[in-house]
């Protein structure tokens, strides 16, 4: 049997301005936006190298709209890997990214914390090996 994690929701408050933040700040391609009906819509964002897509899922209602940005309680619950740390800190620093601290190597490699635009909070990783 093979079995892959295949797409990750993410709640937002918006469509268009999580849409924009993915891709124009953090290049993710657009890969689906598909309307629903009822202002529902089906959206889906992937970084450039593969793996899990992202489920733009917009919050309907108060308990999922009180959940955007802390969807883990605070911690780190995103992880994006690149093979060149240096330039796309760079670059996400220059297109407005907010890092929530200076890079750091780790014996894992090097990272550093940032925010997406509601506030959760992912972290640039360049694996050692």
């Amino acid at each position: 049997m093979s079995q892959s994690i295949a797409t990750i929701a993410l709640v937002v408050a918006d469509y268009d301005d999580a849409i924009s933040f993915y891709v124009d700040k953090l290049g993710f391609a657009l890969a689906s936006d598909l309307d629903m009906g009822g202002g529902k819509r089906w959206v889906t964002v992937t970084p450039d190298g593969g793996g899990a897509r992202l489920l733009l899922a917009k919050a309907d209602g108060t308990a999922q709209s009180a959940h955007i940005g802390n969807q883990t309680g605070g911690r780190v619950g995103f992880f994006l890997e690149t093979d060149d740390f240096a330039r796309d800190h760079a670059t996400y620093a220059a297109r407005g990214v907010r890092f929530l601290e200076a890079p750091r190597n780790e014996a894992y490699g090097s990272v550093a914390v940032f925010e997406d635009l509601y506030g959760n909070k992912w972290d640039l990783i360049q694996p050692k090996g």
